[in-house]
């Protein structure tokens, strides 16, 4: 698995990259497998997710669980969609809610579900999207919200979070020390803060009984700290 999140009773939802499926873990431990096609056709690699309080999922289907990136993530694979980012609704229908980015990556809803943030590392140094959110279920709009430029260098993004003020979080880094770490924009897009790390991290999360405590995954390490905010979601 690459990303996961959890529903709204507790059960763990997880993008198999490799596999080429969402899927949930049910408390007695079994496996359900809510999507692994579209129109018929083989997800290229979900890769992360987030749910909605109607209970709708929403997940990213970039080609790196496909294409072998870097030499050790993933297996090789004939890529048959768009890279896309979908929606799974409660009744299990999947919707394609967007093809826009090249390679849609990290993901995350704003504290009040109207907007979506994409992370878009396909772009020529990855950067950062976000979508209007439309009736709980379509996404409109979509606007620039970083370019993830930081001092004249490309930080690529990869995870993403919001906190109960709207902030948003991205993990970043792949061009070496004084960048790695975690990056804290506005709102509006401005880079307000830097949590910097001496490796390459790639996913992020608020946990602790308070949501206060940010927990991030690196090259070879798992970090937390505990920040003056709080996530804006469960997971």
């Amino acid at each position: 698995s690459n990303g996961n999140t959890f529903d709204w009773e507790g059960r763990q939802i997880s993008c198999q990259h490799g596999n080429r499926q969402v899927v949930r873990y049910e408390h007695d431990g079994s496996v359900t497998v809510l999507a692994d096609t579209f129109e018929g056709q083989p997800f290229n690699s979900p890769n992360d997710a987030v749910v909605h309080p109607n209970g709708s999922i929403w997940f990213t289907d970039p080609p790196y669980g496909t294409q072998g990136v870097g030499g050790y993530e993933g297996n090789y694979g004939e890529l048959l969609l768009d890279n896309a980012v979908y929606r799974i609704d409660p009744s299990g229908a999947v919707e394609r809610v967007s093809d826009d980015l090249e390679a849609p990556n990290g993901l995350c809803f704003s504290p009040d579900y109207e907007r979506l943030y994409v992370v878009d590392t396909g772009a020529s140094q990855g950067d950062i999207k976000v979508f209007d959110v439309v009736d709980e279920e379509r996404l409109t709009n979509v606007q620039q919200f970083t370019d993830m430029m930081v001092d004249g260098e490309a930080v690529g993004p990869d995870s993403v979070r919001a906190d109960i003020d709207g902030n948003v979080w991205a993990t970043g880094g792949w061009i070496g020390y004084g960048f790695d770490g975690v990056h804290c924009f506005t709102p509006e897009g401005e880079r307000i803060g830097h949590v910097r790390l001496p490796e390459t991290t790639s996913n992020l999360v608020f946990g602790g009984p308070k949501r206060n405590r940010l927990m991030i995954t690196a090259s070879q390490s798992i970090y937390s700290l505990y920040v003056n905010t709080l996530g804006a979601h469960i997971t």
